[in-house]
């Protein structure tokens, strides 16, 4: 979350309690045997339009980060509050898929912090993959709904936990228990992130102060004498470590020596660099809204080896990063998510006729408008036709919207979801040919209407049958890169 009172832990039941529930527990398998070459940030941006969905962001060191998708959200929810907030990716241990999940919140929406604490969703939002590219739709899991009171369910992690053969699933809801209506950890377990066991008390601060963020990280072969290190926002951003995930927690401290409180900072990110013994601990500077600081260590049990880099040695792209999760990926995860998100630039389609318009949707709809904004709007990934990737066929993929292209219907264009059928395909599958009314510029024929052209008329986009020279004007269009 973003906003003192965020991202929430979850925790687990006995193996006998899944039985029980009717939960096959997964047989324990080894992580795959795999070596990390560069690193994948997951994160939201902010309360703006479109700030509170799915963003990626790629590093080689784990310091110096790329934005994806030209710095515009990668998976947008379409569930729930419509907005996502505090994302984490979670590997499973056989290292074969990913669960991103979400806090389902959506600030921007008007709804209002009180609210969002105390009347909000119980449910969180998961997408599942297996290459860290294409990604399920998402779906809403109602974790907390069973929690008396609950007003939140946010900032959810998970972890493997080998001993049990399933997923500790933790987060934060605010409720009242015992007399005090204050945020707390709850967990519960799952093996396929479909069916959830019923939430569970996991970390409870004395008194009033509430608890928020946390998040677990396994160290392998132990870092102080620790398996487990987790860090929490509590008033601070307290460190702790244990041998096992439901008990045995001991504080080693926190980063108020730095000059970082919960007054400061939240939204802890704890990650392992590549192939030595350094951690990082991002933490996001909420209070003056610069985002994401990077402090590293090399013993993440004692709280006085924490180093706060300096502004010199990192570089955090263009969007602005708030909480999120970063994990380690392969040279050929790296190289797939820069093939689909990082290469070339986008495009913005041009009028000829009207050169100070371009097209853009606009409430799904499409059109051509000038002074578009966001300028997103009118920004389009130019893909390999959907019914036919051979040379000259293109589709129009939205920046900011992924997954949605330029569709005729009825002779109308809207942006549309692709269904994957072979009729969505087709009528937004165009041949790029010669410009109609100027050879130096392009016109893009239907697929599956030959003799029908993309053109706009009254400023809407259409598909129709091109015979004047107005129509030809109307057809052509000039690409540019943006």
């Amino acid at each position: 979350m973003t906003h003192r009172s965020r991202r929430l832990g979850l925790g687990g039941l006995a193996a006998t309690l899944l039985l029980s529930l009717g939960l096959a527990a997964l047989p324990q398998s080894a992580a795959a045997a795999e070596t990390y070459a560069a690193y994948l940030m997951a994160h939201f941006t902010g309360e703006s339009a479109s700030g509170e969905q799915i963003y990626f962001s790629a590093s080689t060191d784990g310091l110096h980060w790329t934005d994806l998708n030209y710095s515009q959200p990668v998976l947008r929810s379409t569930v729930g509050e419509l907005g996502v907030r505090d994302p984490s990716i979670v590997r499973s241990p056989a290292g074969d898929r990913f669960f991103l999940l979400a806090t389902d919140l959506r600030i921007a929406s008007g709804k209002g912090w009180d609210a969002a604490q105390h009347a909000g969703s119980t449910s969180l939002v998961v997408w599942e993959s297996t290459d860290l590219v294409t990604w399920s739709a998402p779906r809403m899991v109602d974790v907390a709904g069973g929690i008396a009171g609950a007003g939140c369910a946010w900032a959810p992690e998970a972890i493997w936990d080998p001993a049990a053969g399933n997923y500790l699933v933790y987060w934060a809801t605010i409720s009242p228990r015992n007399g005090v209506d204050k945020a707390r950890i709850w967990y519960s377990r799952t093996t396929d992130f479909r069916t959830f066991t019923a939430a569970q008390p996991y970390i409870d601060r004395p008194g009033t102060q509430g608890i928020i963020d946390t998040q677990i990280i396994e160290i392998p072969g132990s870092v102080g004498g620790y398996r487990y290190i987790r860090a929490s926002g509590d008033g601070q951003i307290s460190i702790e470590g244990s041998n096992q995930l439901l008990s045995g927690w001991t504080r080693l401290g926190d980063i108020s020596h730095l000059g970082m409180t919960g007054a400061q900072v939240e939204g802890p990110i704890l990650h392992q660099y590549n192939g030595r013994n350094e951690w990082g601990l991002w933490v996001d500077q909420y209070a003056t809204g610069r985002g994401y600081l990077p402090l590293t260590s090399t013993n993440l049990a004692s709280t006085s080896t924490y180093r706060v880099r300096a502004a010199s040695e990192y570089a955090l792209g263009a969007s602005h990063k708030r909480h999120g999760s970063i994990i380690g990926i392969t040279q050929a995860q790296y190289d797939r998510l820069r093939a689909k998100w990082g290469a070339g630039s986008a495009r913005r389609v041009q009028s000829f006729n009207f050169t100070d318009r371009y097209v853009r949707h606009a409430n799904f709809d499409a059109r051509i408008d000038p002074n578009v904004n966001p300028l997103a709007d009118s920004q389009w990934r130019l893909v390999p036709g959907l019914a036919n990737s051979a040379s000259g066929y293109v589709s129009f993929e939205s920046v900011n919207f992924p997954g949605h292209y330029l569709r005729h219907s009825n002779y109308d264009f809207a942006l549309a979801r692709g269904d994957g059928s072979a009729q969505f395909a087709a009528d937004a599958t165009f041949r790029q040919v010669a410009g109609l009314a100027d050879a130096s510029a392009v016109s893009f024929q239907s697929y599956n209407n030959t003799s029908r052209y993309i053109r706009h008329y009254n400023y809407l986009l259409r598909l129709d049958p091109i015979s004047t020279a107005t129509e030809r004007a109307d057809a052509t269009f000039r690409l540019i890169t943006s």
